[in-house]
């Protein structure tokens, strides 16, 4: 068997059914081999695309995904989507194949340390010198993956490994291991039911570890018996829908300034919940963390009680441990609903404009209207990507996809590409901005290529960013996506006015092709728009 053949065999045992690659050497043979192994193999027009694909093909279905990469230039544009899933923390396990081992230093054809570039942005990057032990390097990159905190892994390959014959009875096959879901101390789990009983005005607060612990029932439980209020980051909403009882959006604010107790689940102190620090909470709120990382446990402020463990196994062990009551918390319940009600009428207001050029919110808003309960939405740009994660909810776990933590421009496509992979049957919808669009928008080829019938909507105020004040570079046209789209295959649609947006979705649901929505809206709408939060911030 050659080196190729012994990690595509290696791929399939740890149940890998897609590959997202761009072919080349020394991987072409890798490539073939996953093939005739059985597994789909879906090549991208860029390699970073790649990576984003298998980022949403690993949120959606909550499991390690695999990318591959020719050597040199195009395992250094795989690993920019790499960082990407390194700082949103998704299990993916990108592969790279390299220069002849025999040849380093000197000079060999795209000759490059590659594992030294992939150290800094993985939680594990080593290269195999011997085909006999790829299998084992294929384990180990799986297990560290999914240990703990999702993360990247990177596997490097030379090619001189890679085309090496071995005898089968040489290799050392491993078998897949199952993954380490460690509990909390009880001790632990006991201090922070005593924090959250002392509270009047508690709070809940999750991330992507309520995902990636497949935790997302017990939270439901644990928050309806306990009567306690939730918000989602926005890497991790749909855990509960969104229009769940106790579900109040619009309230946000008010719920993070008021509280008096913060229990986080599975997502980290970091910016997106402004380190649950002073001025967006109060100084003297109580904090509750838990969190599979020990090392993420009061990493922004003190807490007041802590539980390191798998989400899944700590909400059990609060569910077993306290009764709770649903009624515990209703005068505060109350009045968040209240104030959810009442921004949300004015929100709605605001959504129904019928403006010339089409405000953003519009967009959202018949985007909105238009999705079935169960849709996965990708979101990417900048005003588009704040106005369409805080107006549009998410009612499935996993379902809700953006350039998160990072802020890459450009996944938008890729992300959902890689989300109707995993779920074919599922409705798959980006909204771009025109600006991100470039960045990837050749994969619409990879969609048309690969059946993959996702609807990408523009929303296309001609630059980066509102025109609210001089911004050099900030221009980029009116461009016809559309008939770019049109070019390579996709139905496309133009859509200059309010009331054709709903028509051209119905129509580009019905062609069953790969489709691409371009509507032109306000470039001024930052400008004279007060800032508009619902669902996220």
């Amino acid at each position: 068997m050659t080196g190729n053949q012994i990690l595509a065999r290696a791929l399939r045992a740890h149940g890998v059914e897609h590959v997202f690659f761009l072919m080349g050497g020394p991987m072409i043979d890798c490539e073939n081999a996953c093939l005739q192994e059985g597994m789909r193999m879906i090549d991208v027009r860029m390699e970073q695309a790649a990576a984003m694909m298998a980022i949403g093909y690993s949120r959606v279905l909550r499991r390690p995904s695999v990318c591959m990469a020719a050597s040199g230039p195009g395992t250094v544009n795989l690993l920019s989507g790499v960082a990407h899933a390194y700082v949103d923390g998704a299990p993916v396990v990108a592969i790279g194949g390299s220069s002849p081992v025999s040849l380093y230093g000197l000079g060999a054809f795209q000759e490059l340390d590659q594992v030294a570039l992939a150290k800094p942005i993985t939680c594990w990057a080593e290269r195999c010198y011997d085909p006999r032990r790829i299998p084992e390097y294929v384990a180990t990159a799986f297990r560290h993956a999914m240990a703990g905190r999702p993360a990247p892994v990177y596997l490097d390959l030379p090619g001189d490994v890679l085309y090496r014959e071995v005898a089968p009875e040489e290799v050392r096959w491993a078998e897949p291991q199952a993954r380490p879901r460690p509990a909390g101390d009880a001790a632990d789990v006991a201090r922070a039911i005593d924090v959250i009983r002392s509270a009047e005005r508690p709070i809940v607060v999750t991330g992507s570890g309520i995902l990636w612990s497949d935790a997302h029932e017990e939270l439901r439980r644990w928050v309806e018996r306990w009567g306690i209020p939730f918000y989602a980051t926005p890497q991790g909403r749909g855990v509960i829908p969104e229009d769940h009882p106790l579900s109040f959006p619009a309230a946000r604010s008010s719920a993070f300034r008021e509280t008096d107790c913060i229990v986080v689940i599975g997502t980290r102190l970091n910016y997106v919940i402004d380190y649950a620090r002073p001025p967006r909470f109060a100084a003297d709120a109580r904090l509750v963390q838990i969190d599979v990382d020990a090392g993420e446990i009061g990493k922004t402020r003190p807490v007041d009680a802590a539980v390191v463990g798998d989400a899944h196994l700590v909400l059990r062990q609060l569910l077993e441990a306290a009764d709770g009551s649903p009624d515990r918390y209703a005068r505060w319940v109350g009045r968040l609903a209240e104030i959810h009600r009442e921004k949300s009428i004015d929100a709605e207001r605001r959504m129904s404009t019928a403006q010339t050029p089409i405000h953003p919110l519009r967009l959202c808003k018949e985007v909105r209207d238009f999705m079935d309960r169960e849709a996965v939405l990708s979101v990417d740009g900048q005003e588009i990507l704040n106005y369409g994660r805080q107006s549009i909810p998410i009612y499935a776990p996993g379902h809700s996809l953006n350039s998160g933590p990072f802020g890459t421009m450009g996944v938008g496509l890729p992300l959902g590409l890689g989300a109707k992979v995993a779920k074919p049957a599922a409705q798959v919808i980006v909204l771009h901005g025109d600006g991100s669009f470039g960045i990837n928008g050749m994969e619409l080829d990879t969609a048309v290529r690969h059946d993959l019938p996702v609807i990408t909507v523009i929303s296309n105020n001609g630059g980066w960013t509102a025109r609210d004040r001089f911004k050099v570079g900030r221009e980029l046209g009116f461009t016809r996506y559309d008939e770019m789209a049109r070019a390579l295959g996709c139905h496309a649609e133009h859509v200059e006015r309010p009331e054709q947006i709903r028509p051209a979705l119905e129509r580009a649901a019905a062609s069953g092709r790969p489709a691409l929505v371009n509507v032109v809206t306000d470039p001024e709408a930052r400008a004279h728009t007060a800032p508009f939060a619902v669902y996220t911030t």
